[in-house]
């Protein structure tokens, strides 16, 4: 109560004018909602509590009233002032840890006022469809998918209910760094744009990269330095992806993926450090929840999934190898999550051959963004990419097979 008062006093003070609560009063009305649950279970009698409720209720709206006949309609301070007494409550009913989460949320959200204004302005009609559709469908279909294989093997890695779930959350990971390039904006640095983008696509990085060297080539080094910042947020999709799934598989992917992420990250400071930029530029990124690429989504990793499986069957390793440096030449995150998925389990794929298979995945798709670069690139934007791009596939492939 004490600090979500602050916040409303900060935020008055800014805009001028008096506030109804304060630091003060709202503390004082967590107190008055933990101590209304007590006198009820003292009581034992929930009117009790329910009555006092009531009448500190009617001071919130006595407050709002006023503030109302004054010209201002806003009803944030009221609303929070009501999540504060019910908070209280939660604490005597021993939610402790709820009532935190509840209180430091509420604080979150009141403080990021000028970010969401912000993101309102940016979002368009096509992106507020999109995440109505995919919501529509997350909520309403993902619970109704049968939870079960479609048959012997290989297709009992096909989980209608895990693919669409997989589905949810790489679009869920892409569109974090789609909101958050819509909040922040992507003209504001490159750098940073490379590490936004490469939230969403590191592909799509590149490419727009790439293909504005020709334009500008007084930019080479910041450009690249976008690119391989945008490959560093590839190697850290592909952690959380696989902690996400299977904690096991983590504990061993995780050195090869953090070397070959660490030394992109290394050339990038080197880039940075050799030529600051504050130019700026854009990248055109679709919205990660439209239907369409979400279903092209599950259906890759669908079928990488019953592939792999397929080849595991019939030609072991070297099957999911192959398989695995085909598929990351698309995709990296579906063969990530495929691997996570069959080396679950004692009778699942080893480890260290799932390990093996993500990497060889991660740098085959690293590959073709090194070949989009090569092709389609300037002069100087290759001779300041090539250190890295080499250094990157031999880190991440030596320490994966001979480490």
């Amino acid at each position: 109560g004490f600090i979500i008062g602050l916040q409303r006093e900060f935020a008055h003070k800014e805009k001028g004018g008096e506030i109804f609560a304060g630091e003060r009063t709202l503390a004082l009305m967590g107190l008055v909602g933990c101590t209304a649950a007590f006198i009820g279970d003292i009581l034992q009698l929930p009117w009790a509590f329910l009555i006092i409720i009531l009448l500190t209720t009617s001071f919130i709206v006595a407050g709002y009233l006023i503030s109302a006949w004054r010209g201002s309609m806003g009803l944030t301070t009221e609303v929070a002032a009501l999540i504060v007494l019910l908070s209280g409550a939660i604490v005597y009913w021993g939610y402790l840890e709820l009532a935190v989460a509840i209180g430091v949320t509420t604080f979150v959200l009141l403080s990021i006022k000028l970010e969401t204004d912000t993101l309102i302005r940016q979002i368009t009609k096509e992106d507020v469809y999109a995440v109505i559709k995919f919501a529509v469908i997350s909520a309403i279909v993902l619970p109704l998918l049968p939870d079960q294989g479609l048959g012997k093997p290989p297709l009992d890695v096909l989980n209608p209910y895990n693919i669409w779930l997989m589905v949810v959350f790489i679009s869920g990971i892409s569109f974090l760094g789609y909101i958050l390039i819509k909040i922040v904006g992507t003209r504001q640095g490159i750098g940073l744009t490379g590490f936004l983008g490469g939230l969403v696509s590191s592909t799509a990085v590149t490419l727009s990269f790439s293909e504005k060297s020709k334009q500008q080539t007084g930019l080479a080094k910041p450009f690249a330095l976008a690119i391989i910042i945008s490959w560093t947020m590839m190697f850290s999709r592909v952690l959380v992806e696989v902690a996400a799934i299977n904690r096991a598989l983590f504990t061993v992917v995780w050195v090869p993926v953090v070397s070959a992420g660490a030394i992109a990250l290394i050339y990038s400071v080197y880039l940075y450090l050799s030529q600051r930029s504050v130019e700026e530029d854009e990248i055109p990124l679709s919205n990660p929840f439209e239907i369409g690429p979400a279903v092209k989504f599950g259906l890759l990793y669908a079928a990488i999934l019953i592939i792999s499986r397929t080849a595991q069957i019939y030609f072991g390793d070297a099957g999911i190898f192959a398989s695995s440096i085909i598929s990351g030449l698309a995709d990296v995150d579906a063969i990530t999550l495929s691997m996570a998925e069959l080396s679950r389990g004692s009778e699942g794929i080893a480890l260290s051959t799932a390990s093996q298979a993500i990497v060889l995945a991660a740098m085959s798709n690293t590959v073709v963004k090194g070949g989009i670069v090569l092709m389609m690139g300037s002069r100087a934007l290759r001779k300041a990419l090539l250190p890295g791009f080499l250094l990157v596939l031999a880190t991440g492939l030596g320490v994966s097979f001979l480490v």
